[in-house]
């Protein structure tokens, strides 16, 4: 399937595809970025004490996050476009409902400074993926290998709840969410790049939900591991 092919070499019809798909897979995900800080905000503005009361809500909304983001990676070549798109804002909501609670960990200055350092960070590691000629591919592999014991780290944390342990989970997660900004948009770009692949078929509008996910995987990550290095506590 198309969806999935190798690098092709550059030429006028794919730079064509690059030029179509790029815009579309960052305006979904602003679009799945927006529908969680509006989700986020609702909820602590109506219902945050009913969460608070209700942790079996949070757990429960956490474990929809998780199907819901598990089932559109695995399963996205056999779903419609619109069932595939309905599912990234599905998540991207409930992902607003969870995150709803940092308002209530950090003050809303220190909220608003992680995102623009976000946003920041970001923007220039997605100009950088496009643009260099560099193969990160290599990269890419550390810094999955890099996650995964990223997360082993913070799940050892969880019970020793060591500060030192914490800030230092903080910086790798700063550095390999920054790193992995790059590495994608990269990797979105080259399947792109695929001469086969029909701007108006389906595998172009899969290609680009599943852009805009990973991308958003990434910046959300990138902004709560910013958060927890700098942001205030209230």
């Amino acid at each position: 399937m198309a969806l999935y092919g190798r690098e092709a070499t550059l030429r006028s019809p794919a730079l064509i595809e690059v030029r179509s798909i790029l815009p579309r897979v960052y305006t979904l995900m602003a679009l799945g970025l927006l529908a969680t800080a509006g989700m986020a905000v609702f909820t602590y503005n109506n219902a945050i004490e009913w969460l608070v009361e209700n942790p079996g809500i949070m757990f429960g909304a956490i474990i929809a996050e998780l199907v819901l983001v598990l089932a559109l990676s695995f399963l996205l070549r056999r779903l419609s476009p619109a069932v595939a798109a309905t599912m990234f804002f599905a998540y991207a909501l409930v992902n607003g409902f969870t995150l709803s609670i940092i308002f209530l960990v950090y003050d809303l200055g220190s909220i608003g400074a992680a995102f623009f350092t976000t946003a920041g960070l970001f923007g220039a590691m997605s100009v950088i993926g496009i643009t260099t000629k560099t193969d990160l591919t290599k990269m890419g592999s550390y810094l999955m290998m890099g996650l995964i014991g990223l997360l082993i780290a913070v799940v050892v944390n969880m019970f020793m709840n060591s500060g030192p342990l914490g800030l230092l989970i903080s910086i790798v997660g700063v550095i390999i969410f920054t790193g992995l900004t790059a590495y994608d948009t990269q990797k979105i770009k080259r399947m792109a790049e695929d001469p086969n692949l029909d701007l108006g078929s389906d595998d172009a509008m899969k290609l680009s939900i599943w852009g805009a996910l990973t991308l958003y995987l990434d910046f959300i990550n990138l902004f709560l591991f910013v958060l927890r290095l700098f942001g205030r506590r209230d």
